[in-house]
């Protein structure tokens, strides 16, 4: 048995999603296990498969000064090794099981994704249990997985893009968590020892901060006691938790270039957002798809893509996090062009802010954005990924029949209201890499 077995089932589940009717066509229950652990749970007997996601509140903005990159060094070594077992019988044992098991870490939360076959399942999550609470670091494979990070880093180090954007987060977020750099330094990442991966392991795997999506061939009678066979033995709160304050961000304009012999310029830009808390958060999401978003045929693209082919492609979306909402956007364009692009974005913009859209225009946006939610829930492991995000945002258990309700309830003035609010071109953060002309 291998994964191709797993593989094959996960593409039929996908079918099978694919010909239901999207996110009305299942039920969440909410189950509470004998120990107390919660997850939400869609059950689908159709195919033998079972996902899960979990995720835990404390991401790599809580590393420690001087340990950046710590988290993200934590998800290459959660499957390394757990327990008695050793790195390659680890290994072995999930090829002969056929299961799935990645871990991610971002700003805010650290997550993790599992998929196994039913008949597979008592044995997968005694592996899953084992890794999540008693995982090794042994020297073997925390140098292999080392030198992959570093490799990482410097890429990162040489990507355009990713220059752009953390040139931007130190500007709009300076000296903030949020701006450090999620993947660390070479520095940071090689220098990281067993004890610091120990240290992040207690600071983040706890069940006081835990939320957990499942989906699949599982009653909840049945997940009750897997809950807490496999969470139930993290202690319940960590001892090295801190919580951030609310991050602050710098008030442009302000303008970097960062040049690099190359020859089209990457331009990064933005300004503060809004939180998903915030009440007015659909009407301002509405207004952001319909100007910038990269789903439809935004204001931006038309203009600067389509009219003038200055690019490929641009777009501007509102980016919330647990301690700060952005509102941040890109486009890449010859270096000549750079100039006219940035020029052209702003004064759209401006344009919007004064004006917002027209009736025709938010009702197209209001058809795609109801018409496309029902593909972010294809499969058992995509249920479970926008469970967990709802679970994340406290959103609530029957956002997803609310959903398409609150953007179509949205109005033109509401619309508006927000072009205005949030759309500042003379308060803009830019950076810029590449030998940009004509910037101003």
């Amino acid at each position: 048995m291998n994964l191709n077995i797993l593989g094959t089932l996960l593409a039929a589940a996908f079918f099978a999603w694919a010909g239901a009717s999207g996110a009305n066509a299942f039920t969440i229950q909410e189950v509470t296990s004998p120990g107390g652990i919660k997850a939400w749970l869609v059950e689908e007997h159709a195919i033998p498969l079972l996902a899960m996601n979990y995720s835990f509140r404390n991401g790599s903005a809580n590393d420690p000064a001087g340990k950046e990159g710590v988290s993200e060094f934590l998800t290459g070594m959660m499957d390394e090794g757990a327990g008695d077992m050793l790195s390659d019988a680890f290994q072995r044992k999930r090829e002969e099981l056929a299961f799935r098991m990645t871990f991610d870490s971002g700003n805010d939360f650290f997550e993790g994704s599992f998929q196994t076959l039913s008949r597979n399942r008592e044995e997968s999550t005694d592996l899953l249990k084992l890794a999540i609470t008693s995982p090794r670091f042994d020297a073997e494979p925390l140098e292999r997985v080392r030198r992959q990070f570093l490799l990482n880093v410097k890429e990162k180090e040489q990507d355009p893009q990713s220059i752009a954007w953390q040139a931007w987060m130190d500007n709009i977020l300076p000296g903030d968590p949020y701006a450090r750099r999620d993947e660390g330094t070479e520095a940071t990442m090689g220098a990281m020892t067993a004890d610091d991966l120990r240290a992040a392991h207690r600071r983040i795997f706890n069940r006081d901060t835990l939320q957990i999506a499942v989906v699949g061939d599982i009653t909840a009678k049945e997940l009750g006691p897997l809950l807490d066979k496999v969470f139930g033995g993290l202690p319940e709160k960590s001892p090295e938790a801190a919580e951030l304050p609310p991050a602050k961000p710098a008030q442009g304009p302000k303008l970097q270039i960062i040049e690099r012999d190359m020859p089209q310029s990457v331009i990064a830009f933005g300004t503060e957002g809004i939180l998903r808390s915030d009440p007015d958060f659909i009407p301002a999401y509405v207004m952001s798809e319909i100007f910038g978003g990269g789903g439809l045929s935004s204001v931006l693209t038309d203009e600067i893509r389509e009219k003038r082919g200055l690019t490929y492609g641009v777009s501007y979306g509102l980016s919330p996090s647990n301690r700060i909402g952005l509102y941040a956007g890109g486009l890449q364009t010859k270096n000549e062009t750079a100039g006219e692009a940035l020029d052209t974005a702003r004064s759209l913009m401006a344009k919007f802010a004064e004006n917002g859209p027209t009736q025709a225009e938010l009702d197209e946006a209001k058809t795609f954005l109801t018409g496309s939610y029902g593909l972010r829930f294809s499969s058992n492991s995509a249920i479970a990924n926008q469970l967990l995000g709802l679970q994340q945002q406290n959103l609530g258990i029957d956002y997803i029949q609310k959903r398409n309700a609150l953007v179509e309830a949205v109005t033109l003035d509401q619309v508006k209201t927000q072009a205005k609010r949030l759309l500042h071109p003379d308060r803009l953060i830019v950076t810029v890499v590449g030998k940009p002309q004509g910037i101003k």
